[in-house]
């Protein structure tokens, strides 16, 4: 299973990024693959379902996300699945200084013919970590900071 973390720090409190990165529709701000991603079910907790249509290596597809935890302000976990993809997408919080310190793991498995992918997808990683990560940071950055 292909996977990826990135550990990076914002200015934003850690209340703030929870608040942001909690609500998926976001996603659509900070993650370079997500083209639209809407709520098509639930009031924002754990079991809310998002649609998440993503571009990745020139292919688009619909994910549907759905909250798997939130523990405010310190934890997010998200998993994806459709018929040839599951991946789980986790968000570490932590206060740092007047700002925070930001874990983003997430983690891909394929089946079917997508299992094809999975060393092209390896390679890609590195490369769409520090894109997301950098879009993230500056996503975070821009929120309201400690007074």
């Amino acid at each position: 299973m292909p996977s990826v973390s990135r550990t990076f720090t914002t200015t934003a409190p850690p209340e703030a990024v929870f608040d942001y990165l909690a609500d998926f529709t976001h996603a659509e701000q900070w993650d370079p693959g997500t083209r639209s991603c809407e709520r098509i079910s639930g009031d924002g907790g754990v079991g809310t379902t998002y649609r998440n249509v993503s571009s990745f290596l020139g292919r688009e597809s619909v994910i549907t996300y759905t909250t798997a935890e939130l523990e405010r302000p310190t934890r997010i976990h998200l998993t994806g699945h459709n018929e040839q993809f599951d991946g789980h997408d986790v968000l570490g919080i932590r206060a740092h200084g007047t700002g925070s310190e930001v874990t983003y793991t997430a983690e891909f498995a394929f089946s079917g013919a997508a299992r094809l992918a999975v060393p092209v997808v390896a390679a890609y990683l590195p490369f769409l970590a520090k894109k997301t990560v950098d879009q993230l940071g500056a996503c975070l950055d821009r929120l309201p900071s400690a007074p």
